[in-house]
């Protein structure tokens, strides 16, 4: 009989344990020494070496140390507005963070009277903050993931404020991903000349993440009551991902395509669920420890499941998935180093980091 060498078996063994679908032991371990209030928003640093967190009801942001657990004050939006679904819902730093230390958010404020979500940019040193958008919005479904991609554009997902023709209506924002140069204006580059929109038919989506390998844009999105999914978003072609009020959760036609049938040429999404899990925050892993490198993984409100998926060998689509890790509370964000580190999740509470 043929022997292998303990490092054929390790590998072997590691292979199969991080294959999708296979009983790979997780835990989380908090991050924060004390409890957090509802950090929805959260972002870090390049390097890894700090959280930037926000309250989403308080609109106060703190600097968190991984190492020690401990935070300090950065800032506090004010006159921040709580109904429904607002609140201080997204964080976003620069690529070149620390040489640029201003911090952007997405967030709900009470302006005149009138409750308005705003894309901010709060200067490096928490002295105050420049309006640079106002945005759709709405009690419900109002979207807020920010992000930084790989080409050094600010991506914003808003929801479609619970306005179903709105999604289709490219003379709004609403249901719509973004596409902005850092001070909030529009790119030449952009797919229609002066619009931000480089995706519509957009329903409630709070997560998306770029692929390390191929830098594509994976976002995720609530259903109705039926297909929450995983999309593939062209960054420089406009696209129409069908989301719009001729939807039903029954057929014909089949799923998905009963929830993405309006407007021209609708794209189907990569991954749907029929059930709906209350899709939420999504990361690649990067040097994360929990997986072959560049596995997608992302979370869920319903049940606190933490999903992974492989992707097709070009990258373009997804070739299974399963669940990964059960928390014991709802998953929010996730979020991992553009350098390459830890998953880290949050809920209601805490912040996490996903540990094999």
């Amino acid at each position: 009989m043929k022997r292998l060498s303990v490092s054929a078996l390790l590998a072997a063994a590691f292979a199969l344990l991080t294959a999708p679908g296979s009983a790979l032991a997780a835990n989380a371990q908090p991050v924060s020494s004390s409890a957090l209030a509802f950090p929805l928003a959260f972002t870090v640093t390049p390097d890894g070496n700090r959280i930037v967190y926000g309250e989403r009801f308080t609109g106060r942001i703190r600097r968190l140390n991984p190492a020690t657990g401990t935070s300090t004050p950065f800032f506090t939006v004010p006159n921040v507005a709580t109904a429904g679904e607002q609140g201080l819902l997204g964080l976003a730093l620069h690529p070149s963070y620390p040489s640029d230390g201003r911090v952007w958010a997405f967030v709900t404020r009470t302006v005149s009277g009138t409750a308005k979500n705003q894309l901010l940019r709060i200067r490096a040193d928490g002295s105050g903050f420049a309006v640079l958008r106002n945005l759709p919005t709405a009690e419900f479904h109002e979207g807020g993931r920010i992000l930084f991609g790989p080409d050094g554009k600010l991506y914003v997902v808003v929801g479609d404020n619970d306005d179903l023709p709105l999604a289709q209506n490219l003379g709004s924002q609403a249901g719509k991903v973004l596409r902005l140069n850092p001070d909030g204006t529009v790119p030449s580059d952009n797919p229609r000349a002066g619009s931000p929109i480089i995706g519509y038919g957009i329903r409630n989506s709070i997560g998306f993440s770029f692929d390390p390998q191929k830098r594509l844009l994976w976002l995720t999105d609530n259903g109705p009551r039926c297909n929450d999914e995983v999309n593939l978003v062209a960054r420089l072609t406009l696209r129409n991902y069908g989301w719009g009020p001729s939807f039903t959760c029954s057929s014909p036609p089949p799923a998905p395509r009963n929830t993405n049938q309006d407007g021209p040429s609708p794209v189907l999404p990569k991954l749907f669920f029929a059930h709906t899990l209350g899709i939420t925050g999504a990361a690649f892993c990067n040097l994360c420890g929990l997986s072959s490198y560049g596995q997608l993984f992302f979370g869920d409100y319903n049940t606190g499941t933490i999903r992974r998926a492989r992707l097709t060998s070009a990258r373009t689509g997804i070739a299974s998935q399963a669940p990964f890790y059960d928390h014991p509370a709802s998953v929010l964000s996730l979020e991992t180093p553009i350098e390459g580190g830890p998953i880290y999740f949050s809920t209601t509470t805490n912040i996490f980091r996903l540990n094999p």
